[in-house]
């Protein structure tokens, strides 16, 4: 159980070093560009226990970067992002267009936009402090942390929180502070699974109109043999291009985040 609670604070970890890289970028001279990090590793006798201590640090930092794909996906918005994108592009009824780089080349960018201030918010609350050396490493952590429970609170259903609260056979938790994150990690997640393919049921229900009255035109004037999707693949299209999806889409996605 404590592995369990230790391994959110790891991901924060994670997150202090990707948004550090932006904060760190040097202001005083714009043509410098990003300093380029410079590493030197060494195997020598340990002096004191805190040598010890860093050698791990290090080693579960090396071992949270190899995460950091699930990491993305489940602590932030692409989830919902990525399967909403595709369930349009299996209604519309071209499953090679977009390519998927495409797709997860837009929801990535579609996910550092939704998540933008929960990140701002990381860093004057818990980078710039430990960077000044105002808050030690641990208090960082636990401020970093704060933000994306947020988040994901925002976006949890009760129904799937009291799910894995049982499940867990933890105390009914008084305030949302209480949670653990464990339990708020999987129920986050299930809940955008269910609001994705909520929203995917919306955008097929135009395009299998469609489908259903291209199918009885067919069918009344006799054309069994022609396939119904080369009559409707054209007008799902121009429905599409009609009413500017894309941008309907998009918007729906990130307004649909609070934002």
């Amino acid at each position: 159980m404590n592995a369990m609670r230790r391994w959110p604070r790891l991901a924060a970890a994670l997150i202090l070093v990707l948004v550090a890289f932006g904060a760190c970028a040097p202001t005083g001279n714009p043509g410098a560009g990003v300093p380029v990090p410079r590493f030197n590793f060494s195997l020598e006798q340990s002096q004191a226990p805190e040598d010890v201590s860093s050698g791990i640090q290090i080693l579960i930092l090396l071992t949270i970067l190899t995460l950091a794909p699930s990491l993305l996906i489940m602590l932030t918005s692409f989830t919902r992002t990525v399967i909403v994108l595709s369930l349009i592009r299996n209604a519309i009824g071209v499953p090679q267009l977009p390519p998927n780089q495409v797709l997860i080349g837009l929801s990535l960018f579609l996910t550092f936009f939704v998540m933008a201030p929960t990140w701002n918010r990381i860093n004057e609350t818990a980078i710039q402090p430990y960077v000044a050396g105002q808050i030690r490493q641990a208090q960082a952590l636990d401020l970093a942390m704060v933000p994306i429970r947020e988040f994901m609170l925002t976006q949890t259903r009760e129904k799937d929180l009291a799910l894995f609260i049982n499940l867990a056979k933890i105390e009914r938790p008084r305030t949302a502070d209480e949670i653990p994150t464990y339990v708020i990690v999987p129920s986050f997640v299930i809940s955008e699974l269910k609001t994705a393919f909520q929203m995917g049921f919306l955008i097929f229900v135009p395009f299998l109109i469609i489908d259903i009255v291209v199918s009885s035109t067919l069918m009344s004037m006799g054309m069994m043999m022609l396939p119904p999707v080369m009559i409707s693949l054209p007008f799902k299209l121009l429905l599409f291009v009609m009413v500017d999806g894309w941008h309907l889409i998009v918007r729906s996605l990130v307004q649909s985040f609070g934002g």
